[in-house]
């Protein structure tokens, strides 16, 4: 009866660490990964271009242009999302906008421009 027991323990302790370890898995998945491609920002009217490659597939990324981006151009494998706020934050004025893989996108005249993105993976 004891060793009997004692199996359906261990039975159940490499069923436990089996789904830890799937869940770790799962939750890494995306760890360190990065873009495939390009990510183009431009100011309006403006010549200088920010380019963003290997960017990582986690987190939010702030657009680096001192008044934000007006124009982006996703060269990329992957769709993302542009935020008229600096840290991918969403407000009644300013929704995230979605942006495919190899399209582009422009701000209307007069709109707040875009200030940070996040990847959708």
């Amino acid at each position: 009866m004891f060793e009997h027991g004692g199996a359906r323990l261990r039975h159940a302790g490499v069923i436990t660490g089996a789904a830890l370890l799937l869940t770790a898995t799962a939750t890494a998945c995306s760890a360190g990964k990065t873009t495939v491609g390009t990510l183009a920002f431009r100011a309006h009217d403006s010549p200088i271009e920010v380019t963003y490659s290997n960017t990582p597939v986690q987190g939010c990324h702030e657009i680096r242009l001192p008044h934000g981006a007006a124009h982006v151009e996703n060269h990329s494998l992957v769709d993302v999302v542009v935020y008229r706020t600096p840290k991918c934050q969403k407000t009644e004025e300013a929704d995230g906008i979605y942006i495919p893989v190899s399209t582009s996108n422009v701000t209307a005249p007069g709109s707040l421009p875009w200030r940070s993105f996040s990847v959708i993976h």
